[in-house]
């Protein structure tokens, strides 16, 4: 069996350094860090923190694990609501909680994914914004070694549950409320990202509404992208009724882009921040209670912990219309 020696050895460190890599101490440079790192991969060291948490299934440290959209500025706010929903939740469990980010394990394998969660003490893992083409994690799922929440993400087994809200009826609400309040039948609707379980729940529930109200439905996808949205819309506005929008960021990126053209359409959005408020013009939206999701992931990875199976949790949305009051303190 490898020992905390042998990976000293193999780093050319003392046992205490890596000790406190292992611990994560502040006062290690990044050079030996990342030697201390190289070596348990290489030897697949597993500490016997984790080692002892995993035999007898209590908790070590849990991480949230983030698909951080680097390429917008103003969608920060979602994942700061979800982190810190998490974070409260798990002081109140006295849960050890680091913040991974998805870019960081761009082009590691599943084992070497696994290795460096073992070897920061890792053993329960909440995932946000997992699409189908993130392979590796799929696989860090499907192998069951960490007890994981996913948000959003419908993937359940002995040691996973998903926590979401029910996305297709949500946006075929938001959808029929914002037509049933205007006129016509040409509706433009930006949808989020491809191959994202989100988008495609929402796609399925426009066509739906589409036959249920007989629409002319016209599907664009806007990448949860402001910029693309307006673009978007600039380019097929003109041809539409109704614009409905995956996000509130791409609904206000159409709305700009309807009021340089100088043309009025309806435009609903999705998701409830705080954005919303400030636009100026009232738009119908989803509210989702973002830190209550993250408690509520929190709580159930709690429930993994104690030996329940994985499972979906449905949780609640609603419709609003966000005012400047709603949303100052």
């Amino acid at each position: 069996m490898v020992s905390i020696k042998d990976v000293a050895k193999q780093a050319g460190v003392a046992i205490s350094t890596v000790s406190k890599v292992l611990n994560n101490y502040p006062n290690v440079s990044s050079q030996t860090r990342e030697r201390v790192q190289k070596a348990v991969e290489e030897l697949n060291f597993v500490p016997n923190s984790v080692a002892a948490a995993l035999s007898s299934k209590k908790v070590g440290r849990i991480a949230l694990l983030v698909n951080l959209n680097v390429s917008a500025q103003a969608i920060d706010e979602i994942d700061m609501r979800y982190i810190s929903g998490a974070l409260q939740k798990a002081m109140e469990y006295k849960f050890d909680v680091i913040t991974l980010f998805f870019f960081m394990f761009k082009d590691k394998t599943v084992d070497e994914l696994i290795r460096y969660l073992q070897s920061q003490s890792i053993t329960g893992i909440i995932i946000y914004g997992l699409s189908k083409e993130d392979l590796v994690i799929h696989q860090l799922i499907e192998k069951q070694i960490f007890k994981c929440v996913a948000i959003d993400a419908p993937l359940m087994n002995d040691s996973t549950s998903c926590i979401t809200i029910d996305h297709k009826t949500a946006q075929y609400e938001v959808a029929k409320k914002t037509i049933e309040e205007n006129t016509g039948n040409k509706v433009l609707y930006i949808a989020g990202k491809k191959n994202g379980y989100v988008t495609d729940d929402r796609i399925e529930a426009m066509k739906k509404l589409a036959g249920d109200m007989d629409l002319i439905l016209d599907i664009h996808y806007g990448e949860f992208s402001e910029k693309d949205s307006r673009n978007l819309t600039f380019k097929y506005g003109k041809k539409s009724n109704i614009v409905v929008c995956a996000s509130d960021l791409m609904a206000i990126g159409a709305m700009k882009a309807l009021q340089e053209m100088d043309i009025f359409r309806p435009v609903c959005g999705f998701d409830g921040t705080t954005l919303m408020g400030y636009v100026g013009q009232q738009m119908n939206t989803v509210r989702q209670d973002f830190e209550a999701l993250s408690a509520k992931a929190v709580e159930e990875l709690a429930n993994l912990f104690d030996g329940q199976k994985g499972q979906l949790v449905m949780m609640p949305h609603e419709l609003v219309q966000i005012n400047y009051t709603d949303i100052i303190v």
